[in-house]
């Protein structure tokens, strides 16, 4: 379904390693080809919740890394991951281009944080780890809760117990947008069919 689409994962360290892991593999199972984005060199350290957990190997420095090499962009959260990308002008840019140039885009937990800073969340129904809402409200998004919420290009998700239906609207949305159909077709958003 995905075959071949090239999907960046942008993430600092502190990234919650279950909101890498698991959607890079239901990424990797539908044929995209993922690539882990950090201004850490090397390697770049997960956690899980308030443990360390693993390190990864970086496949492309956020120095050297272009927007346009991609077709997606995944956001994983963690506390300390997305604080330290809204304070780097290089990925807050990166983040804006794959919205400029209207590519899809899932992020889920903290990781609405780094949308805020990029200035892309206004007028989006969004949902993210609770304490992110007020942030998200101010910000100009409307603010939903639920497992995971479909606008346009963007899904997003809550908290890692959300990554199973998380994964299932990434890869439609992707694949919708791959196919140059409005994801918003499909998905506008889970939050609407609740409302009727």
């Amino acid at each position: 379904m995905l075959n071949g689409l090239r999907v960046a994962i942008l993430v600092a360290e502190g990234f919650e390693q279950a909101e890498l892991v698991e959607p890079r593999k239901a990424l990797d199972a539908q044929g995209a080809r993922t690539k882990i984005v950090s201004p850490a060199k090397g390697h770049v350290q997960g956690w899980k919740h308030f443990e360390k957990a693993d390190t990864l190997p970086v496949d492309v420095a956020l120095a050297d890394a272009d927007a346009e090499d991609f077709d997606a962009l995944l956001l994983p959260g963690g506390v300390a991951n997305p604080d330290q990308l809204r304070t780097q002008p290089a990925a807050v840019r990166f983040v804006r281009e794959f919205f400029d140039a209207g590519k899809p885009v899932a992020v889920i937990c903290h990781g609405p944080w780094t949308l805020i800073e990029a200035d892309v969340v206004s007028g989006r129904t969004v949902t993210s780890w609770p304490s992110l809402r007020t942030d998200l409200i101010n910000a100009g998004a409307k603010w939903v809760d639920q497992e995971v919420a479909v606008d346009g290009n963007l899904v997003s998700s809550r908290k890692p117990d959300d990554i199973p239906a998380f994964n299932r609207r990434m890869i439609e949305t992707f694949a919708a947008a791959r196919q140059g159909r409005p994801a918003g077709s499909a998905a506008r958003s889970s939050s609407e069919r609740l409302r009727h």
